[in-house]
């Protein structure tokens, strides 16, 4: 069914390596089909063949098969300019009334579109503490994006690429992924062996940045009895180093590991709180996730994301990083009066305020 809107519809092209993997292939399919269901002609451009994701259907996708095993291997900018005119050739005789580009900028930078946008999804500034890769990451990011036009995922990632990386874009246009509530309610209908009683929730990778260590010692401080669930999956030498300290900090019998699940959102919902300790984040959607399902969120003030998700009364639950005593102090709160969530919580999320901003570009 196709929703009308109140714009004369546009050509939106979308071009992502391949449909496999993380967040930004979800978002971009989801945003692609919505816009598509709003009555504008859409397709989304890969480089490769290669999809995890289930497709909406209707939403038409084309595999333009520039990046192969030999390419990957042969990696220069000669190759990269290769790959952009095959790109070219594909997208100009479609005639986009904007291109949106995803995860594949290293060989986008190479067209000269005036329409092109480079859609940026997480926060570069806070991904690296050697100061060396540090500048080596800032350098490329202002290589590619120099006097180009960049959506970015949240104000935060906006602001760092601003003020921090340094970056003199022709113009950054903050937009949110867009979300609507129902699906996330019905994943969350489904059957999960979900932990009886009340729990506090993590979900995160096993990594170092998600800063598991932070958790479980402010855990262990806030002196709550209320279980607290680890999701989620890492290299094992990360995942020994957590339950190592689980161990050290005699946690055991309250620290529940959950591992991996491929539909989180039964144990999201039946959560008493979500807990995100992360150093670094791009607009974290594991937080939003939570407030569509109405379960409340304490999390560190980490860059950048959290400090946007949080709004109204639930900036009370953002806690400095390095502050363990106030994340303690913030997991008692919560545990003993949970916050109620509204649709006033997560409105700037839903689709109906968020598409409007990509048909204005």
């Amino acid at each position: 069914m196709s929703q009308s809107t109140t714009r004369p519809p546009k050509r939106f092209a979308f071009v992502i390596e391949d449909l496999y993997g993380g967040g930004a292939q979800k978002s971009l399919l989801y945003t692609a089909d919505q816009l598509r269901q709003r009555g504008h002609v859409v397709k989304v451009f890969t480089l490769r063949e290669r999809i995890e994701h289930r497709l909406p259907e209707g939403l038409e996708v084309e595999n333009l098969a520039v990046v192969s095993r030999f390419t990957k291997a042969t990696s220069t900018v000669l190759t990269e300019k290769w790959q952009a005119s095959r790109i070219r050739r594909a997208l100009v005789p479609w005639r986009p009334d904007v291109v949106i580009s995803c995860s594949c900028d290293k060989i986008t930078r190479h067209l000269d579109l005036p329409n092109l946008y480079f859609w940026i999804k997480s926060d570069v500034s806070a991904k690296f503490s050697d100061p060396k890769q540090r500048e080596r990451a800032f350098d490329k990011v202002r290589r590619f994006y120099h006097g180009r036009q960049v959506i970015a995922v949240s104000q935060g990632v906006k602001e760092n690429l601003e003020g921090v990386v340094g970056l003199e874009a022709e113009k950054i246009v903050p937009i949110y992924n867009p979300y609507e509530r129902e699906p996330f309610v019905t994943m969350a209908d489904e059957p999960a062996p979900v932990p009886e009683g009340d729990y506090l929730l993590c979900v995160a990778a096993i990594e170092p940045r998600k800063r598991h260590d932070r958790l479980l010692r402010a855990y262990a401080k806030s002196g709550i009895t209320t279980p607290l669930a680890i999701m989620g999956k890492g290299k094992p030498e990360h995942e020994q180093e957590v339950r190592r300290q689980i161990a050290s900090l005699g946690l055991e019998d309250r620290v529940v590991w959950l591992g991996y699940h491929h539909n989180p959102y039964p144990f999201i919902r039946h959560a008493k709180a979500m807990v995100l300790t992360s150093d670094a984040e791009g607009l974290p959607r594991v937080l939003i996730e939570s407030l569509l399902l109405h379960t409340p969120v304490v999390s560190t003030d980490c860059p950048s994301g959290p400090r946007e998700i949080l709004t109204h009364e639930l900036a009370d639950f953002l806690v400095a990083p390095d502050d363990e005593d106030g994340l303690a102090e913030a997991l008692r709160r919560m545990d003993q009066a949970p916050v109620s969530i509204e649709p006033r919580h997560y409105q700037q999320f839903l689709k109906e305020t968020v598409l409007p901003q990509f048909e204005a570009l």
